[in-house]
C-alpha cells in the first residue's frame, strides 16, 4: 500500500448553507453533500462509492450501502439525506454509522477512510472508516452553561459562614487553614468520612463577587443531600439539603443570589446508587420509614438489587455503603423525575451533572430529560462519562448519550488527558487526537457544552500533578503532608498557567476545580480535597498572581464570541509549540502555546492585539517560554 502521503485527497461536506466539514456529527431531516476532491492524484479516477452502514449495536441494520457519487467541476459528490439514512437502517431520528470511499482508478481499486484528514487505507470492517452521527433534528443544548466558566465547589471544603450546627454522627475539625482530611491506612481502604470541616452553602454564596470574577457563568455544586458522609455521594434522602450545608434554605438563596451575579446552579445528581444509611435503604434504622433492608414489603425494595435478602445486594463497585438503584424501577423513576428534579429546579437549581452516566441505563436518561426540560428548557445536563461518548459502549450497549434525547454534553476527560501529556511529556498527537476527535464526533453544540477540566474531586490536582514527578507508590501517610519546594512549585505555576490557556481556548466550557486558580497541591483522593487556602490570598502573594491570570483569562473567554460557539482548528502542533484558531465571521483569535525552554516569535500579517497583556504587536509577536498568547485578528479591519 502506497505512504498516504502521496496523494492529497479531501472531503467537504455543506448543507443549509453552512460548510459542515469540520463535523462527522449531522442532524437528522436535512440533507448533506459531501464533496470528493483529488490534487496531484497522479492517477485517473473512474468512479467514486460512498459505502455506508449503521452502527448495529442496538437496532439499526448492519448492511453495506453503496452510494454512487456524481462527478462534479472539481471531483466527486453525493447528497446524503440524513432521514432518509436513517430510515433505510431501520432508525427513527438518530443513528450512528461507519462509512469510507471507494475509488476505482485507471491503476486499480483504492480505499479511503480514516480520521482526518482523509487517507488511502486499506479497509478492515471498522477499521480506518470514518464515523458519522446522526442527531435528532430538534437536539438543543444549554446555551447559559456555554457562556462563560463552571465553578466546580466541594461544599465541606470551600467556606464555612458559621451558621450551620453539627449533626449527630460528624465530627467538625476546626483546623481550617492545615487540616488534613480523614484518609484510610491505604488506597480503598475503609473509611468513615465522618470529619466534616465545615463548609456550607451559605458560606459559597457569601464567596459569589470572588467566584464571578474568574468568568463564572455556572457553580457546578458536589451533592448537596442530606447523608452520613462528607463527600454526600451516599444520598441519605433525596429531598433534603444536608443540614450541615443549610438545608433547603441554604440552596435556595444561594441560586437567588447567584442569579444576580448571572451565574446558575447545577446539582450532583447521584441517582446510581443511595447510601446503605438513607429513607430508602436504611440498614441502620435511623430513619422513620420501612427501608428495603429492613422488610421485602417495603416500598423501596423493588429498587434495589438483593441476591440473598438482605445482606447480599449489588453494590457500587462492590463498595457494601453504596447499593446500587435500579435504575429500571417505574417507582424510582417516577419519584426522580416527578419529585426530587421538580423540587429543586422549583427552588432554584438550573441543571444536573449525572455521576457515573454509563450505570444509568437509557430509559432513565431520557425520562430524566424530559422532565429537566419541562421545568427549564435551557437547564443543563452534563453526563460524567471519561471516554469518548459518542460511540461508548458501556456493559455491553452502545450509548446514545449526544443523540439529542438524553444528554447535553459530557464531562471531557480525554482533553484532561492530552493538556496533561502535552505539558509534561510533549505528546503533541495525543492531544491533537483526544481534541480533534471529539469535536469532529460530537455535535457541534455537545462540543460547545462539554465540560473542559485539569482536575475533579476525583483526581491528582493539576499543580501537583504537573510539579511533582515522584509522589506514585506513596503511602497515604506520606501523601497527607506532602508538598511541593518552592522551587517546583514556582515551576509548576508557570506550567498551569501553559495549561489553563490551552483549556481556555478549546471548544468547551472551562471547569476550574475550586482552588486551583490559587495553586491548591494535593494527591489522591482525599488529598485533592483540602480546604480552600483563603489566608494565603494576600497581595502580592503567589496565589494572587495566579488567581489574576485566571481572571484575565475568565474574562477573555465571556466577552470574546468567537470562544461562544466559533469555530476551531489547530494549525501546528509539535513539542514545541501549539497553534490552535477560534474564529466567526468576524473575528479571528490565534492562541499559541509556547512549552518550549526558549521564547518564540511568530509572524503575522496585520497588527494583532495580544489579548492576555492588551498590547497591540504591529509585527512577530514573541511568546514566551512555558506561556501562552492570545492574538486577536479583526476580520473586517
Amino acid at each position: 500500500m502506497s505512504d498516504t502521503t502521496d496523494y492529497s485527497v479531501k472531503e467537504f461536506k455543506h448543507g443549509n448553507r453552512r460548510d459542515m466539514s469540520l463535523f462527522g456529527a449531522l442532524p437528522h431531516g436535512e440533507s448533506f453533500t459531501f464533496s470528493i476532491t483529488a490534487e496531484g492524484f497522479g492517477h485517473t479516477i473512474l468512479s467514486v462509492v460512498m459505502v455506508i452502514h449503521a452502527d448495529g449495536w442496538n437496532g439499526g441494520e448492519t448492511v453495506y450501502r453503496y452510494l454512487p457519487l456524481s462527478p462534479t467541476e472539481n471531483g466527486f459528490a453525493l447528497t446524503v439525506d440524513t432521514a432518509e439514512l436513517c430510515e433505510k437502517a431501520g432508525l427513527c431520528d438518530n443513528g450512528l454509522f461507519y462509512y469510507h470511499y471507494r475509488m476505482d482508478t485507471n491503476e486499480g481499486t483504492l480505499f479511503f477512510g480514516g480520521e482526518a484528514p482523509i487517507a488511502l487505507c486499506p479497509i478492515n470492517g471498522r477499521d480506518n472508516e470514518r464515523q458519522l452521527t446522526v442527531y435528532a433534528g430538534d437536539y438543543a443544548a444549554s446555551e447559559h452553561l456555554q457562556s462563560g466558566v463552571i465553578y466546580h465547589i466541594f461544599v465541606d471544603r470551600f467556606n464555612k459562614s458559621g451558621r450551620c450546627g453539627v449533626k449527630d454522627g460528624a465530627i467538625l475539625d476546626e483546623d481550617w487553614e492545615s487540616g488534613v482530611p480523614q484518609y484510610g491506612e491505604y488506597p480503598g481502604a475503609e473509611v468513615a468520612n465522618n470529619v466534616f470541616f465545615g463548609g456550607d452553602l451559605y458560606g459559597v454564596a457569601e464567596k459569589l463577587p470572588y467566584i464571578k470574577s474568574l468568568g463564572t457563568s455556572t457553580i457546578y455544586l458536589s451533592p448537596v443531600f442530606d447523608a452520613a458522609s462528607n463527600h454526600k455521594y451516599d444520598t441519605g434522602n433525596y429531598l433534603s439539603v444536608d443540614e450541615m450545608f443549610g438545608g433547603g434554605e441554604a440552596l435556595t438563596h444561594l441560586c437567588h443570589e447567584a442569579k444576580k451575579h448571572g451565574i446558575n446552579i447545577i446539582l450532583d445528581g447521584v441517582f446510581n446508587h443511595t447510601g446503605s444509611d438513607s429513607v430508602y435503604f436504611n440498614q441502620f434504622g435511623k430513619y422513620d420509614s420501612v427501608g428495603a433492608y429492613q422488610s421485602e414489603d417495603s416500598p423501596y425494595y423493588h429498587w434495589y438489587f438483593f441476591r440473598d435478602f438482605p445482606d447480599e445486594y449489588e453494590c457500587w463497585w462492590g463498595v457494601k455503603i453504596l447499593p446500587k438503584v435500579n435504575t429500571a424501577s417505574d417507582d424510582f423513576r417516577s419519584f426522580i423525575f416527578d419529585s426530587v428534579i421538580p423540587k429543586w429546579m422549583d427552588a432554584g437549581v438550573s441543571g444536573w451533572r449525572l455521576d457515573v452516566a454509563d450505570e444509568l441505563d437509557e430509559g432513565f436518561l431520557e425520562g430524566l430529560r424530559t422532565a429537566v426540560k419541562a421545568k427549564n428548557p435551557d437547564g443543563a445536563i452534563i453526563g460524567e462519562v471519561w471516554e469518548d461518548a459518542s460511540d461508548k459502549v458501556s456493559y455491553g450497549r452502545r450509548r446514545h448519550y449526544l443523540r439529542g434525547h438524553q444528554l447535553d454534553s459530557v464531562m471531557n476527560y480525554p482533553l484532561r488527558d492530552g493538556i496533561i501529556a502535552y505539558i509534561l511529556r510533549g505528546d503533541c498527537e495525543l492531544f491533537r487526537r483526544n481534541t480533534e476527535t471529539l469535536y469532529r464526533r460530537y455535535p457541534k453544540l455537545s462540543s460547545d457544552s462539554q465540560m473542559n477540566f485539569l482536575g475533579t474531586h476525583d483526581t491528582v490536582r493539576i499543580l501537583s500533578m504537573l510539579g511533582d514527578d515522584s509522589f506514585e507508590g506513596l503511602t497515604n501517610e506520606e501523601l497527607s503532608t506532602r508538598k511541593m519546594t518552592k522551587k517546583d512549585r514556582t515551576a509548576a505555576i508557570r506550567l498551569l498557567k501553559l495549561a489553563y490557556g490551552i483549556l481556555v481556548a478549546v471548544p468547551g466550557v472551562p471547569c476550574i476545580f475550586y482552588g486551583d486558580e490559587v495553586g491548591m497541591e494535593g494527591y489522591r483522593d482525599p488529598f485533592c480535597r483540602k480546604t480552600f487556602p483563603w489566608h494565603e490570598l494576600t497581595e502580592g502573594s503567589a496565589a494572587e498572581d495566579l488567581l489574576s491570570y485566571y481572571q484575565r483569562l475568565g474574562e477573555i473567554r465571556q466577552t470574546e464570541p468567537v470562544f461562544n460557539g466559533g469555530l476551531f482548528r489547530i494549525i501546528e502542533a509539535n513539542e514545541d509549540f501549539i497553534i490552535l484558531r477560534r474564529y466567526n465571521e468576524t473575528d479571528s483569535i490565534t492562541i499559541i502555546a509556547n512549552r518550549s525552554d526558549m521564547d518564540l516569535s511568530f509572524p503575522v500579517d496585520t497588527p494583532v492585539t495580544e489579548l492576555i497583556s492588551g498590547r497591540t504587536v504591529k509585527s512577530s509577536p514573541v511568546v514566551k517560554r512555558k506561556s501562552v498568547a492570545y492574538l486577536k485578528k479583526y476580520k473586517n479591519d
